[in-house]
């Protein structure tokens, strides 16, 4: 299943600044600027329809968009964006110009398969997600909508590493000096053992606290 496709139909803002932006909102238009291309940083303004649509995709942040003023069309990603606090609405959107070959730093989702019928899983162990999601170099056109990671051979005490998982041809990740981890599978006696030592790390620091008061 590919993403869902993201269209914003844009304005550009003869005001800039707060006014300029307080404006904007006021009309139901989100504030944004577009910049990066080698060209210079432009003022917009967004429906907001249209940017709360590509808020509830999930994959704002992790995808292309497209941007539509008078017929012209332009390829960006979404930088950032800035949400009210109270109401939750977004306040301001950055987005940076690109072009569909041009390769780009976002990170992709990763989604675990398999915990069903995992060994490991299936005797009391934890699945422990080291890394939600990776950051890769991929073409701006070709962005991946998830990772794939299979879980459904895992024992206790086995992980999924990046090597584990098949990129794109054209993807790699940002980390290329170590095999990362992305998950391992915990079994009931690490996560005692681990409570226990820190158990033992609180009483020493209480014993030394202790001498300390002492002399």
């Amino acid at each position: 299943m590919s993403k869902q496709q993201i269209t914003f139909n844009v304005e550009l803002r003869e005001r800039v600044g707060t006014g300029g932006a307080r404006e904007a909102r006021k009309n139901g238009m989100v504030p944004g600027v577009l910049y990066g291309g080698g060209q210079d940083p432009v003022a917009i303004s967004l429906k907001r329809g249209e940017v709360q649509k590509a808020i509830e995709t999930g994959h704002f942040l992790s995808s292309t968009a497209t941007l539509v003023h008078k017929g012209e069309k332009q390829l960006v990603i979404p930088q950032a964006i800035q949400m009210h606090p109270v109401t939750d609405q977004p306040m301001h959107v950055d987005l940076f110009r690109v072009d569909a070959k041009q390769k780009i730093k976002v990170e992709v989702a990763v989604h675990f398969v398999g915990e069903e019928v995992s060994p490991g899983l299936k005797k009391g162990g934890t699945l422990n997600v080291v890394r939600h999601a990776v950051e890769l170099l991929v073409p701006a056109g070709h962005i991946p909508e998830s990772l794939e990671a299979d879980v459904s051979k895992l024992e206790i005490g086995d992980n999924v590493k990046i090597s584990d998982i098949t990129l794109p041809g054209d993807a790699e990740p940002t980390i290329t000096d170590r095999d990362f981890t992305i998950a391992t599978i915990a079994g009931r006696s690490a996560k005692a053992d681990d409570t226990s030592a820190e158990a033992g790390e609180e009483e020493g620091a209480e014993e030394e606290g202790d001498e300390e008061k002492e002399d």
